[in-house]
């Protein structure tokens, strides 16, 4: 049996299977599954096997004595230092800054419309000045620019708060907020781009260094130039910066299809773009990007499909969105494990002590499971679509298969009426189900 040990006094995890020991750095579980998971990948672990043969790496379920770490779809982790090539292994698999946090999500959520989150890179091996940037360069030739270490100063907050005031969105509500949140260090090196009119501040971003790649992570400008897309040209300054550096890849964060506000990021340096196939875990290049295979998309019809089904069999089901999903993310709740699916499925009745189904599109799977309401909301639920009345926690995966035709026969195996005609949850016994 696979052992795991922390070490509190050296912040680290020993790992021991019997043939050997590997030090895993990082208290956070998702740390240390990604480690696992790479290593194992790696066969630098020998001895450890997928408990749950079918799932792919990313979904894959590791079993330490009866403890299971199964990939959130949103968390959020305080790590006391970043090496950077702990940076560039973080931003390689999808996660990226958070003040002096570092998170990672699957779905966003803006005006109550939640949207699929797709992280994007340009490789920097290829990139070259294009003709958009050579217009910019053109267009911007009579300001300065310089680079430096980045630093906060009014200055700069004064005109962030100019930006704020005629943008459309929410941003941070200062500097020091955006880059250093609830932390209290500085675990990044960054670096700030700042264009000047004379001696006249117009536009700054900054961006992080890691060993072999840089990231992205604010430009703001002076409203009064916005004829001048000093926000495009700042991160193509960051590009160009990086590629001067020999870094390989410089990390935009991501976009969400549906939502036009991130979109100007599939007009930098397209040639070169790539995006994040959570499937696979592999970058592809962005002209692979299909809008017929978007996560949550799938999601609501592999769900809709299965309700379908069960409407044919005489069950009644209920199709919800959960507003908490990315509750994981909020500082005083970080760490919960909290359930982190954006929409799931009542086949039980609509009660909080029944299991629900979810499918997860990263590895083609339903999955029916219990969970805990570790929080009542003051909220009432207006719209029965939306779930907002709970704060959910997973507690157990009862079962999991790719058939919607097999997850009928579950459901349909697990339901029985009392006397007084409501539902009841049996345990389940899959032996002849599945």
């Amino acid at each position: 049996m696979p052992l795991l040990v922390f070490k509190g006094k050296s912040n680290k995890y020993l790992f021991s299977n019997g043939c050997g020991r590997a030090t895993l750095h990082g208290p956070a579980e998702c740390l240390i599954l990604n480690h696992l998971r790479k290593a194992i990948a790696k066969k630098r672990l020998a001895g450890i096997k997928n408990t749950f043969p079918g799932l792919n790496s990313l979904a894959l379920c590791l079993v330490f004595g009866q403890k299971v770490l199964q990939p959130m779809l949103a968390e959020l982790y305080y790590p006391p230092s970043l090496e950077p090539a702990d940076l560039d292994a973080h931003l390689e698999d999808g996660w990226f800054r958070m003040g002096q946090a570092i998170f990672t999500t699957s779905f966003l959520k803006f005006k109550d419309i939640i949207y699929s989150a797709i992280w994007l890179r340009i490789n920097l091996r290829s990139f070259s000045e294009s003709s958009t940037q050579k217009k910019l360069r053109k267009l911007n030739s009579g300001f300065n620019v310089i680079i430096r270490e980045a630093f906060i100063d009014e200055t700069k907050e004064d005109l962030f708060a100019r930006y704020q005031s005629h943008v459309a969105f929410d941003t941070a509500p200062n500097l020091q907020q955006l880059l250093f949140g609830y932390g209290d260090n500085d675990i990044y090196e960054t670096l700030e781009i700042c264009i000047y009119d004379d001696s006249k501040l117009i536009a700054c971003g900054f961006f992080d260094l890691g060993e072999k790649t840089s990231a992205g992570i604010s430009c703001f400008y002076d409203p009064e130039y916005k004829k001048h897309s000093l926000g495009k040209y700042l991160m193509f300054l960051k590009m160009e910066f990086s590629k001067r550096q020999g870094l390989q890849y410089f990390y935009l964060g991501y976009f969400a299809p549906g939502y036009p506000l991130f979109d100007y990021k599939l007009g930098l340096s397209k040639d070169n773009l790539e995006f994040m196939d959570q499937a696979t875990e592999r970058w592809l290049p962005i002209e692979q990007f299909s809008y017929d295979a978007i996560p949550l998309d799938i999601m609501k019809q592999k769900l809709h499909e299965l309700q379908m089904a069960l409407s044919q069999e005489s069950v009644n089901s209920a199709f919800q969105y959960y507003e908490f999903f990315d509750a994981d993310l909020i500082n005083t709740l970080n760490g919960l494990r909290l359930f982190d699916f954006p929409v799931f499925l009542f086949c039980f009745g609509i009660s909080t002590a029944n299991p629900i189904v979810v499918y997860d599109h990263r590895d083609a799977r339903y999955h029916l499971l219990t969970y805990h309401c570790i929080y009542e909301t003051m909220f009432e639920q207006k719209d029965l679509s939306r779930f907002n009345t709970h704060l959910l926690q997973t507690s157990k995966v009862l079962f999991s298969t790719a058939s919607v035709q097999t997850m009928i026969k579950v459901i349909t195996t697990a339901l029985r009426k009392n006397r007084t005609g409501e539902f009841y949850i049996f345990e389940l016994v899959m032996k002849g189900i599945a």
